[in-house]
């Protein structure tokens, strides 16, 4: 049998020939966690055999309490942790068990947003969303194409020579999200995307991340701000002593599940 190089592992989440996916890749569920454990210290698990399925397409809250896993799970899927035990499965491939050479090829079907932003204030703004490609080695001609695309995406065109350090906290989460989107991403990772916001300018970003769903981008987004379960039904997904419970239909201020979920 033919050694297999271990960048072919998410070769079916590239273009190719038009298509976005392999068909052996578009029939899965685009994400499953399969009696996950993880701890960090010895008999107190932060996940406790968690499962959960994501099917592609999906707009996904996560919730909890804090210190209940929210950004665990995400630092799993993205592997800057791995699992105790346990398997996490992005179009079928099991991201626990992928060698360190080819974790960058799963980096590049993911994007994600952190609550802190993570720019380089000394950059312009579009020097911190044309890195993703240009580690690809993509010509410079496609690289200012795609970032202009992102920024108007964001609500930020015609900033690109700004400095990043001089914008508004809500304006350097609009880069972020930039940054995680230029590269068409399959999931859109989002941890506490909000946390620093003010309550209508995390409105605004929820919407923003609406809208990028809307294109047919699968969503995860981790947040302990109940308001923004609130703005619509979306499916929820609530962590709470390990394990993942499942509200289909989302939450509203009235609703039954007010008394039960520990948020």
């Amino acid at each position: 049998m033919p050694r297999i190089d271990p960048s072919e592992r998410f070769r079916p989440m590239l273009r190719a020939g038009g298509s976005r996916y392999s068909r052996e890749a578009a029939s899965r569920p685009i994400l499953v966690f399969e009696d996950v454990f993880k701890s960090y210290r010895e008999g107190a698990p932060v996940l406790r055999g968690m499962n959960l399925l994501i099917e592609r397409g999906e707009f996904v809250f996560v919730t909890g309490p804090s210190g209940s896993g929210k950004s665990t799970l995400l630092r799993l899927l993205y592997r800057a942790e791995t699992v105790d035990d346990g398997r996490i499965l992005f179009l079928g491939r099991d991201v626990a068990r992928l060698r360190d050479d080819a974790v960058p090829f799963l980096r590049r079907n993911l994007g994600v947003v952190f609550q802190d932003f993570k720019l380089v204030t000394s950059w312009s703004v579009f020097e911190n969303v044309a890195v993703v490609l240009e580690v690809l080695g993509l010509p410079r001609r496609l690289v200012r194409a795609r970032v202009g695309e992102a920024l108007e995406r964001v609500g930020l065109a015609g900033r690109g020579d700004d400095p990043a350090g001089v914008l508004s906290g809500g304006e350097q989460q609009r880069v972020a999200i930039a940054r995680a989107i230029v590269g068409e991403p399959a999931l859109l990772l989002a941890d506490e995307p909000t946390g620093n916001l003010d309550p209508q300018l995390a409105i605004d970003i929820l919407g923003l991340f609406e809208e990028i769903h809307e294109t047919g981008t699968t969503v995860l987004f981790a947040t302990h701000d109940r308001t923004l379960l609130e703005v619509r039904p979306r499916r929820v997904v609530v962590l709470d002593e390990g394990k993942a419970i499942d509200v289909p239909r989302g939450i509203a201020p009235s609703d039954e599940y007010d008394n039960q979920l520990p948020l």
